[in-house]
């Protein structure tokens, strides 16, 4: 009370807990999970197979193509897990695989350009993307040859080669087809053997080699020996480049148990 008279009443405010009810915790909170959702995510895609990171990657650049009828991934019924693709299944499967192949073709060569012997047959082996798929080709030379003449023996430089190529196939675990070619030079061996049988025992011994050194059994779709059939140099049919062994990784996997129209094929084992 003051000296005049007057009253003067002082109310003080308490300070209470009122401001923990608010909701800028919440909305703290939701980025906090949302970061987290993330970043499990990313560990999660890191943590899957090549081809099915390849398979997202697709999806993100066309997420179109994953439409399917009534949500179905194939024709046959919403949910069905088998009989035939619609187009776009079979697109963003054919596009997921491309995606596996190019990578793998890289490592190849990548692994190959790091190999000592690679110097100096480097130019004997072809990698590249086809329409058909991943084409791999160890192509003779008039100074060197994969096989010992008129032979299916491997030689040493060429088990290696076929090591480091099945090391790295054996990782993506694609289907693997096999073929041997000859030039048009005529052989004739005992009991009627010819380029056809040549080409296919070629073939079949890079086969064996690929399978010890981790390509497995299951990989290998089929063996298939094509003589001079399938010319490299179509102009010149005793050209030495003729003579060579291909590793075919097809883009569509049904391809890979279609036969050859020509003869010397033979499934694998």
């Amino acid at each position: 009370m003051s000296g005049s008279g007057n009253i003067v009443i002082v109310k003080k405010k308490k300070s209470g807990h009122g401001g923990h009810h608010g909701g800028a915790w919440k909305v703290a909170f939701a980025d906090f999970m949302t970061a987290m959702m993330a970043f499990f995510m990313v560990m999660w895609i890191i943590a899957m197979k090549q081809d099915v990171k390849a398979a997202i990657a697709a999806y993100f650049r066309d997420p179109g193509v994953f439409e399917t009828t009534r949500g179905s991934l194939v024709s046959g019924g919403p949910g069905a897990l088998s009989g035939t693709p619609n187009p776009t299944t079979t697109a963003i499967m054919e596009t997921a695989t491309r995606d596996v192949l190019e990578q793998a073709a890289q490592r190849i060569r990548d692994e190959l350009a790091r190999d000592p012997l690679f110097k100096r047959l480097g130019k004997q082996v072809d990698v590249v993307i086809t329409a058909e798929g991943l084409r791999i080709e160890l192509v003779d030379s008039a100074e060197s040859m994969f096989f010992d003449s008129g032979s299916s023996a491997v030689k040493h430089d060429t088990a290696h080669l076929l090591g480091l190529i099945a090391v790295e196939l054996g990782k993506i675990g694609q289907p693997v087809i096999l073929e041997g070619h000859t030039d048009a030079r005529p052989y004739t061996g005992r009991n009627g053997y010819t380029n056809w049988e040549l080409s296919a025992d070629r073939a079949n011994a890079a086969r064996r080699v690929m399978e010890s050194a981790g390509l497995t059994r299951e990989q290998v779709r089929a063996v298939r020996g094509f003589a001079d059939r399938h010319l490299r140099i179509a102009g010149e049919p005793m050209d030495s480049r003729n003579r060579r062994v291909s590793i075919v990784v097809p883009l569509e996997q049904r391809s890979a148990k279609r036969p050859s129209s020509a003869g010397g094929h033979a499934e694998a084992p």
